[in-house]
């Protein structure tokens, strides 16, 4: 593994730990030049994902692309980095769940929204409003009026 810090492709690893159920290895290791220390994740590589967007285009999954849009949405909120990161392992353990060799964006974007939704309504409002595409402020009130009701309902 080459070390962020001088570029040296010699490491040694110090600890090794399960992370985010079992699904990762966390691993510190340590520049053999410049000594500093550093942290890598190992992930077991599935079948590969094929994302269908909305202009009918096809591209390969790509976790960063929900780790981008989980970030933006919780950007100032009280949320870990390493949170996002089990948030965005938990989202794609749920589309590989579906055993599908191609899955519309759609279908992604739901997910990230349901999530969300559990975790952080602001983050939900802010991820929605980009998904969903607001083109109004009606229509972003509309959003945070089913959020209010469905709030109201659980405490009853």
């Amino acid at each position: 593994m080459k070390c962020p810090f001088c570029g040296n492709p010699d490491s040694k690893v110090i600890d090794s730990r399960s992370a985010e159920n079992g699904q990762v290895i966390r691993r510190r290791r340590e520049c053999k030049d410049c000594k500093k220390r550093f942290t890598t994740f190992e992930r077991f590589e599935q079948f590969p994902v094929a994302v269908t967007k909305r202009n009918g285009d096809k591209e390969p999954y790509r976790r960063e692309k929900i780790l981008i849009g989980l970030r933006k949405a919780f950007e100032k909120r009280p949320v870990t980095s390493q949170q996002i990161e089990e948030l965005a392992t938990k989202i794609e353990a749920e589309l590989r769940a579906e055993g599908k060799e191609e899955v519309p964006s759609s279908f992604i974007g739901m997910l990230v929204l349901k999530c969300l939704k559990e975790i952080d309504e602001v983050a939900y409002l802010r991820f929605a409003s980009v998904y969903k595409d607001f083109q109004s402020i009606t229509e972003f009130q509309s959003e945070l009026g089913q959020l209010l009701e469905k709030k109201e309902n659980k405490g009853k």
